[in-house]
């Protein structure tokens, strides 16, 4: 009887060391995401950032499986150290990065500090774990064990943080939730283990500890965010929210509203009536009919403000991937006194989807196509700058439809302004460059194409704050500093032009 019991209590025991191993891989990738995700929200870049993380997790992770054939006695009671450890630092990993970019000057310090502590942990932490396995199973079958539940617990976390935890919990309260997870399996391995850990009474009160923490900071999560928050912008925040695809922030100061997405400026509502009347005005006068328009981004509903002006047009459709965005644009009481409830207009058609994918599966052809998408920092974004989204977009277009695309800075990023107009001539036989002064952003670019030469002035004949028949000349006219330069084609298989943005615009920061 006394032999079944242990026997029992062995695979309690073994049971409960697989089930942690799926837990340290979820843990271990949700605190890869969150990283991530927070430097890229701060920095942008996201593919240099997820990159750099993950590179420094995998090699901090080496160091610390290195380290672990120095740790020789008392296994059990160093995997529960290492589990408190991991969830005191990785549930306060956001806490400290928000720390380190809103109040400090050392972000990357910290950010290399937060990733090798986690990571250093974690890779000690499997090979005790093996160490510990292997005294009750075969070496084949603890490999095959711990690398099973390994992986699964990868995929687990890799399908939760963007789904459930990103959209729902937000970054600092998901960072706290995780953190928490950690230090429950470290109270569960204390019970299981309770009869052979020397010093159990004191990982309890330490575990105990962390989760006061923990759960303290998960309550207070949202105001905690907003304080960093407030540090790191210059206006008072009026609104945040953190959707599936972005974090979205509106400010205010006076008068001015702004909107920010992953921490970059899409308007003030002091200028940005330059921008959209010369995003949608100057393509529109080349446009002889103007049933049918379609806007791809725009979910401020801004750019609908500007077409809304012209009595022929007869239906809008305005596709953005974010049902967040365009609910802030269609409730909000100062996007409603900004965009002039624009999204409300029965003319109009909000459609929360893919751009590519829509213009991949539309039947409709557009008299213009209007395309306010975000600046290309990275490829989810760049392949919507490419020669072949450019083609499909043609498709699209009837006889003589005309598209305007916003194009970033030609004076900051002038490469990949001039990328992005090689690549439209690729597709189409007329493209047209235009720039702006917009004094939120700097000089600004935009660029038209067509099938169909159009060499004449465009004419207003909507009203503007703005644009006036002596300014629209002027818009046409390139700076020596600005000027067309050499540039290559951006398609789907190269992405050159995500880089060439990020050399534009690597010393400039636009708040």
């Amino acid at each position: 009887m006394l032999h079944q019991n242990k026997e029992g209590l062995m695979k309690v025991q073994s049971g409960f060391l697989l089930f942690s191993v799926l837990v340290i891989a979820s843990c271990g990738i949700f605190y890869e995401l969150l990283i991530s995700t927070v430097s890229t929200y701060f920095l942008g870049s996201g593919v240099l950032y997820f990159s750099l993380t993950i590179g420094l997790f995998l090699f901090f992770m080496g160091v610390g499986s290195y380290i672990s054939k120095y740790v020789e006695n008392n296994l059990l009671e160093w995997f529960i150290r290492m589990e408190i450890f991991i969830g005191i630092i990785g549930g306060f990993s956001s806490f400290i990065l928000y720390y380190a970019f809103s109040v400090t000057q050392a972000y990357f310090f910290f950010l290399i500090l937060v990733i090798a502590s986690i990571s250093t942990l974690i890779g000690l932490e499997i090979p005790v774990v093996v160490r510990i396995l292997k005294e009750r199973h075969t070496l084949k079958d603890t490999i095959a064990h711990i690398l099973t539940f390994d992986y699964v617990g990868a995929l687990v976390a890799s399908v939760i943080f963007p789904l459930i935890f990103l959209p729902y919990l937000g970054i600092m309260r998901t960072s706290f939730l995780i953190g928490f997870i950690n230090i429950l399996i470290a109270i569960l391995g204390i019970y299981i283990f309770w009869n052979v850990l020397k010093n159990k009474k004191i990982y309890l009160t330490m575990s105990l500890l962390g989760i006061i923490f923990l759960v303290t900071g998960f309550i207070f999560s949202f105001s905690i965010t907003k304080f960093f928050e407030n540090y790191a912008y210059q206006d008072r925040i009026i609104f945040t929210e953190q959707s599936v695809y972005q974090r979205i922030i509106v400010t205010k100061f006076k008068e001015d509203i702004r909107l920010f997405l992953n921490g970059n400026l899409q308007f003030s509502s002091l200028d940005e009536y330059r921008y959209h009347e010369s995003l949608v005005h100057i393509p529109l006068s080349y446009v002889k009919q103007k049933e049918e328009i379609l806007v791809l981004g725009g979910g401020d509903g801004l750019v609908v403000r500007e077409l809304l002006k012209y009595p022929e047009i007869q239906h809008i459709t305005v596709v953005d991937i974010d049902p967040q965005m365009t609910k802030l644009a269609q409730t909000n009481k100062f996007f409603l006194e900004i965009n002039e409830r624009s999204l409300l207009n029965p003319k109009v058609t909000v459609v929360n989807e893919d751009a590519l994918k829509f213009v991949e599966n539309t039947q409709i052809l557009y008299n213009a196509v209007i395309i306010d998408l975000p600046d290309p920092e990275d490829p989810s974004l760049g392949r919507l700058y490419t020669k072949e989204f450019y083609g499909r977009v043609k498709q699209r277009m009837s006889k003589d439809g005309v598209l305007v695309t916003q194009s970033t800075s030609p004076y900051f990023a002038r490469q990949a302004y001039w990328m992005i107009g090689a690549t439209l001539e690729s597709e189409f036989s007329w493209v047209k460059p235009y720039t702006v002064y917009v004094p939120s952003f700097g000089q600004w670019g935009f660029f038209m194409a067509g099938n169909i030469a159009q060499n004449k002035l465009p004419e207003l004949k909507v009203s503007t704050r703005y644009l006036t028949s002596e300014v629209i000349p002027l818009l046409f006219i390139f700076d020596k500093d600005t000027s067309q330069v050499p540039a290559k084609i951006n398609t789907l298989n190269n992405q050159i032009l995500v880089s060439e943005y990020d050399k534009g615009w690597e010393y400039v920061n636009i708040e």
